[in-house]
């Protein structure tokens, strides 16, 4: 019996202990404090801490999420998508620099998002990066390079990177998926390459490692040889995923392009939707004989002017049935400009519209001159004065337009007049004859949105687009700012321009 009663006994007295402590130390509590015992409530933020890995990353990518992803490859393909600003890269990465500052563990967390995508606008951000990178690979630490998804490299032309550096930072970026070079890589043209690494060809072959990923490729050929000698190789090893492939080069090649054309190798992309080319008339011709049967979106900027010579033929002879959107980034006061300086005969007709019969979009400039041959008419672009199928017509740099128009009379805010060109050239696009198809025209300048729809807006911009969007109205033709949003009588009135009269009234 003592053996059986002994521990419950000890239980007991340990309890009774335990109570009286308690009391003795409440009283004491209470005597030395006014505030009234609360007793203890437990709260789910408690648990916040102890969520499992998965879920604080769902979390912190929500909240660090930017308005369009930018590892969407599909967002991009056309070349209607409004692309990301630096600014809103800035202001992400603001956020996610200021995460990662919390504790310890959301640091390594935010380690992904930090790296994903990597903007360049200067030369002095790529060093720091290559820095890093080297610094992480000579202490033996896990390299920050796995997590780049995205090189965007933009600067200035006095801001240009050292190849060295970028060569070292996709040395260590082994799964890239979208890689833009735009005219950012300072290189050495006309002297050795000290750093045989750091070659055109090398620079380039870098990319085409044996688990290449590239889904989006912007490259520019700094060499005076001709672009494919470089990127021929490249696509072959990195065709099965290329969607969209951007190619411009600083130079104009003096080979000839019927010559380089016949040695160059045929390289097939079977899955490329859309090609961005800023070529010369010679690479032209080479791309011609290029396998892309799914190529559905084409933008054109010829470096020489050469929409006359044979490359530009060729290419849209073999691969124009095929396009459903085309842009031509010349402006058509310029290549009327050449022609005339260049070539005081007649240009020979360029027949556009019957090499892209399926062609469903197209994109312009703003800037388009007066034709003294048939004054009643201004064509979006010089080379597609007209086609039957085409159903839209974006028009990039009407805010520029706008600006260098309204300089001319800086004095009256109340006048439209110096938009009259303008007017009559938005105009034209809808004559049935023309285009007889034509159901949208679309603003693609986010200035000229804010020059109608931001805080209190000029008289005479809200005039100007009452004109178009009232003739817009008499052809039955839906007119759009650079979100796809139709601009509306109300959008306009709730701008200001109920208070108007006369011709751009809407009361």
């Amino acid at each position: 019996m003592r053996s059986v009663d002994g521990p419950k006994i000890v239980r007991q007295i340990r309890y009774i202990l335990t109570a009286m402590s308690s009391k003795v130390h409440a009283k004491r509590r209470n005597a030395f404090s006014d505030n009234p015992r609360t007793s203890f409530i437990h709260s789910p933020a408690l648990d916040l801490p102890y969520l499992p890995t998965e879920i604080w990353l769902m979390i912190l990518r929500e909240a660090t999420t930017m308005n369009s992803d930018p590892l969407d490859i599909s967002l991009g393909l056309s070349f209607l998508e409004t692309t990301c600003e630096v600014s809103e890269y800035h202001a992400s990465m603001k956020t996610k620099r200021d995460l990662s500052l919390v504790s310890k563990m959301w640091n390594k967390y935010m380690q992904e998002y930090l790296y994903e995508f990597v903007w360049i606008s200067r030369a002095s951000q790529a060093k720091a990066l290559a820095l890093t990178l080297l610094t992480q690979f000579i202490e033996g630490k896990p390299s920050s390079g796995n997590y780049i998804r995205r090189l965007h490299m933009e600067t200035p032309v006095l801001m240009r990177c050292a190849t060295d550096d970028i060569r070292t930072i996709l040395d260590y970026a082994p799964h890239l998926v979208i890689y833009s070079d735009h005219h950012s890589v300072r290189c050495m043209r006309y002297s050795e390459f000290i750093d045989v690494r750091c070659s055109p060809e090398q620079m380039v072959s870098v990319l085409a490692n044996s688990n290449s990923k590239l889904r989006k490729l912007s490259l520019t050929n700094y060499s005076d040889d001709p672009f494919p000698k470089h990127v021929s190789p490249l696509l072959r090893r990195t065709a099965a995923n290329l969607e969209y492939l951007e190619l411009s080069s600083s130079t104009i090649p003096l080979v000839s392009g019927h010559l380089f054309a016949s040695k160059s190798p045929i390289v097939s992309l079977p899955v490329l939707q859309s090609l961005k080319l800023t070529l010369d008339n010679t690479t032209f011709a080479v791309l011609a004989a290029w396998d892309m049967p799914n190529l559905r979106n084409v933008s054109v900027v010829s470096s020489d002017f050469g929409y006359a010579g044979p490359g530009f033929a060729y290419f849209f002879a073999a691969h124009g049935k095929k396009l459903h959107q085309l842009e031509l980034g010349h402006s058509s006061s310029l290549v009327v400009e050449h022609y005339l300086s260049l070539h005081p005969r007649p240009v020979q007709h360029i027949p556009l519209a019957e090499w892209c019969p399926n062609l469903k979009e197209f994109i312009c400039s703003a800037d388009a001159e007066w034709s003294w041959q048939n004054p009643d008419w201004i064509a979006p672009h010089v080379l597609l004065p007209g086609h039957k199928s085409l159903e839209f017509i974006g028009i990039r740099d009407i805010d520029k337009r706008l600006m260098d128009d309204a300089s001319a009379f800086p004095a009256d805010r109340e006048d439209e007049a110096p938009f009259f060109p303008l007017v009559e050239q938005i105009s034209s696009l809808l004559f049935n004859d023309a285009f007889p198809s034509l159901r949208y025209i679309r603003d693609l300048s986010r200035g000229s949105h804010s020059m109608r729809a931001g805080q209190r807006p000029e008289t005479r911009i809200l005039k100007f687009w009452a004109k178009i969007l009232a003739r817009c109205g008499e052809r039955q033709v839906w007119l759009e700012d650079f979100r796809g949003v139709n601009i509306t009588l109300r959008d306009l009135k709730r701008a200001g321009l109920d208070r108007i009269g006369g011709a751009g009234t809407l009361v």
